[in-house]
This record gives C-alpha cells, structure tokens and sequence, in this order.
C-alpha cells in the first residue's frame, strides 16, 4: 500500500465499513472533528505518523506539542 492508500484505509474506508461515513472519515462541515497533526509528510515517510505532536478531539484540543522552529 502507499502511504495515501494507507491513510485513507485507516480513516475513510473505516468509517464507511462501519456506516458512518455521514459521521467521521472526512474533514466536511458537520463532521466529528478529529484530527492529528505530524511535522513532516507522511506521503513522503508514513512515519512521521508515529510522532503525533497535536490532537483535536471532538472539536477541542487535547494535546499541542511545541514544534522545533515555529513561533
């Protein structure tokens, strides 16, 4: 699998197996706001998918990392 294919199996392809498509598995308006933020490109390298420096759960942050640089 590529890196993509990878993601979209672990994100929208889930939530259409289990029908909750019209839910989760997307970033849309009215969707479930779950998001995680990684430095670097998991297209590039999928792991940096194993060093998640912010998470949005249900729409509020519940984990912010500094990143090396930033301001």
């Amino acid at each position: 699998m590529t890196p993509i294919e990878a993601i979209r199996t672990a994100t929208l392809s889930n939530a259409e197996l289990i029908g909750w498509q019209d839910r989760v598995g997307a970033i849309e308006a009215g969707k479930y706001a779950d998001l995680i933020a990684v430095q670097g490109d998991p297209l590039r390298d999928i792991n940096a998918l194993q060093n998640v420096r912010f998470v949005m759960k249900g729409g509020r942050v519940v984990k912010e990392a500094a990143i090396v640089g930033s301001r």
